[in-house]
């Protein structure tokens, strides 16, 4: 009976180690996710500072329209979401 569950065993081991790496790999995308959102907004706040610095409105609803559509694009209706997200992300609320 022992090598049964040893035998058992032997997938579950490999899956719970194929898990483990799994959400490694997860967790280092979210923090390359999160330095690169951060940085996104930074820029896209200088860019809003030097459009008013010269002159201009706060927002370009023409770029922010080519944004959306690109992630609705390569992502779909959850790429619009997420196209906000980020957009709000470095403007502020509106």
């Amino acid at each position: 009976m022992s090598t049964i569950a040893t035998a058992d065993q032997q997938p579950a081991d490999a899956a719970s180690a194929e898990i483990a790496q799994l959400r490694t790999r997860i967790d280092e995308i979210d923090t390359a996710l999160v330095q690169l959102w951060q940085e996104r907004a930074a820029l896209s706040q200088r860019v809003g500072a030097a459009r008013v610095a010269a002159g201009g409105t706060r927002l370009a609803l023409a770029r922010e329209r080519e944004i959306l559509d690109r992630f609705h694009r390569d992502l779909g209706p959850t790429g619009t979401q997420l196209g906000l997200l980020i957009l709000r992300a470095g403007r502020g609320p509106l």
